[in-house]
């Protein structure tokens, strides 16, 4: 009885605080730090029984591995939920009625507070070691991140394309593990290789099919655009536009890589 009285007070707590919908996105931010920290801390302390040279690694290198174990996680996350919300739930249904640039759900929202989470702990942790962990393009990729995300999270606008390019995150453990295998001197290894084929099209389909789709769905809903705050209406053709020059910058920079690779072994 004791057991039970104390689940339903727990259940009554979730429901009546931490899922109301005016402290949804507070804790859902807090959230998403937390995660943050337990993510870096777990791959700092199981990192050494997986890779013998971590030990050796200069201390930047480790903040690093911890960073992009991080990183990882998020990606995981964040790619499974905007997936699941985008293409697999009702709530950017064309089955519904209303307009599909202000659905929202508490899912959804608690989703986007804690990526929210996430890219302001990355934010912090790229000042504090500036330049290491990311240059210029990182601060303007994560700021033009975090400015969206907290707006649709907010404000409810434009959560449909906020998911969209969400889904790209999917690319980033591809990334992180090319940089672990370069890092532990496994670069002339198979598994480096295959790493960089798998990038390329996870990169292809991600940040430029995806993103190509994503523009040609504003196309088809731009008088639900139109009727967005003037605000959230540009944050819906700048950052996707910025994101996605850069996405093609960084994809050459992939393909220029992997030719490289290619040809070394020939």
């Amino acid at each position: 009885m004791a057991t039970k009285s104390y689940k339903y007070q727990a259940q009554e707590l979730v429901r009546k605080y931490v899922l109301a919908d005016p402290v949804v996105p507070y804790t859902s931010v807090l959230g998403g730090i937390f995660m943050c920290k337990m993510a870096y801390d777990l791959t700092r302390l199981i990192s050494p029984f997986y890779y013998k040279g971590y030990a050796s690694l200069t201390k930047i290198q480790r903040i690093e591995w911890n960073n992009r174990g991080m990183s990882s996680t998020h990606a995981i996350f964040i790619t499974i939920m905007s997936v699941y919300l985008v293409f697999f739930s009702d709530l950017f249904s064309d089955h519904l009625e209303g307009l599909v640039t202000f659905r929202r759900s508490n899912l959804s929202t608690v989703t986007l507070g804690v990526s929210v989470g996430y890219f302001i702990t990355d934010l912090a942790m790229i000042f504090w070691l500036y330049p290491s962990l990311g240059g210029k393009e990182y601060v303007l990729h994560h700021l033009l991140s975090v400015s969206a995300l907290a707006y649709a999270m907010l404000s409810g606008e434009g959560q449909l394309y906020t998911y969209m390019v969400l889904i790209s995150e999917t690319t980033t453990p591809g990334i992180n593990v090319r940089w672990f295998l370069d890092t532990a001197g496994m670069k002339r290894s198979s598994a480096y290789l295959v790493n960089g084929i798998m990038m390329f099209f996870a990169w292809l389909v991600a940040r430029i099919c995806l993103f190509i789709y994503l523009f040609h769905h504003i196309y088809l809903h731009y008088d639900q655009i139109k009727q967005m705050h003037t605000f959230g209406y540009l944050l819906t053709f700048l950052v996707p536009s910025a994101l996605f020059v850069m996405n093609m910058m960084w994809f050459a920079k992939i393909l220029r890589g992997l030719r490289k690779t290619l040809s070394k072994r020939q």
